[in-house]
């Protein structure tokens, strides 16, 4: 569920345009972290004491990975075909979800202080998801932070294309969306904002190429198709996928930023403490509980999440959801 709360500071996304139908939240401001975090930090310094790499990223990472491998050859081998997807939902969506944040993390290089370390290790993250995505994950989104919300910058908005199509069918078509929302995800910045191939991308291809071709051979193809379905199931009508519209879908006109507060934040590097996150991006997951412990009077006024599966269900059912709840701002010059 969503719990609304009367803010008690101003509205996160400053001056808004008035919203047209079929057009997206406009900001007149530049996105809130920026300001925020000066203003938390100037309260609190501590808070930098937080900063920097944990460890443990590695090692979960190492266990997750041959978690999802052993048991894609298992199930690939001697399981029937609807115990291999339900497995591939019930347990593959968890495992895919926190190899994405954990690639999520990586990006902002919070496993090891060299950031060549934390693309090495983002290529055996990527290793069970099938597709390489890692490297090019971490452009897209360190753009998604210093540029939030700015018209085709921020390749984690819908584009106008995909926000209209999706905006016809009601429920219908919104189900679609939510079920495809990780290739939505994946392929709308290489249209928007195709960026060359660089070292460590095509590392990341070959790398990845080598791994799915060996794992077929050894494995078998029902084991490959495991992991597809794993990231395919795991990414739409899943309560895990849920903090993809959580995170920045508007559910209240003047809030770009929401933060989920549950359970689930345990499998996903506690992703969920979105507006912390994007305060303090130096922060590793496992301590972002604490910037909220240590500033509560800059979060607990604001809007937030208790259940993703809610999330996924209101954004569905309710008829002022949509593609186009998302807050922009004016194209960067």
């Amino acid at each position: 569920a969503a719990v609304f709360n009367t803010p008690r500071h101003a509205m996160s996304s400053g001056r808004l345009e008035t919203k047209k139908s079929g057009d997206f939240y406009w900001s007149k401001d530049e996105e809130p972290h920026a300001k925020r975090r000066r203003e938390i930090l100037e309260k609190y310094p501590e808070i930098k004491e937080l900063y920097g790499p944990d460890w443990r990223t590695m090692p979960q990472i190492f266990a997750v990975v041959s978690a999802q491998l052993g048991l894609a050859y298992y199930l690939g081998n001697y399981a029937s075909t609807p115990l291999m997807l339900l497995c591939a939902y019930l347990f593959g969506g968890f495992a895919t979800a926190n190899l994405f944040l954990a690639n999520h993390e990586l990006s902002h290089n919070l496993a090891f202080a060299s950031p060549g370390a934390n693309r090495a290790l983002g290529l055996l993250a990527n290793l069970p998801i099938g597709i390489p995505f890692s490297v090019a994950f971490k452009k897209y989104h360190l753009e998604h932070h210093m540029f939030q919300g700015h018209d085709s910058v921020d390749t984690d908005i819908p584009t106008k294309g995909e926000a209209r199509l999706f905006s016809l069918g009601g429920t219908a078509l919104k189900i679609v969306w939510v079920i495809g929302q990780l290739f939505f995800y994946a392929i709308r910045p290489l249209f928007l904002r195709p960026k060359p191939m660089g070292k460590w991308d095509a590392l990341n291809l070959v790398t990845q190429l080598t791994f799915d071709l060996a794992f077929i051979k050894l494995a078998g193809p029902r084991a490959f198709t495991y992991l597809l379905a794993s990231v395919f199931l795991g990414g739409g009508l899943h309560p895990i996928a849920g903090h993809f519209i959580s995170e920045h879908y508007v559910f209240a006109p003047g809030q770009e930023t929401y933060s989920y507060y549950g359970p689930l934040n345990a499998f996903v590097y506690n992703v969920g403490y979105h507006n912390e996150h994007h305060d303090f991006p130096k922060v590793p997951g496992s301590k972002l509980h604490r910037v909220r412990e240590i500033a509560p009077e800059f979060y607990n006024h604001l809007h937030y999440h208790t259940s993703w599966t809610r999330v996924i269900f209101d954004y569905v059912t309710d008829p002022n959801m949509g593609p186009f709840s998302r807050t922009m701002r004016k194209k960067l010059e």
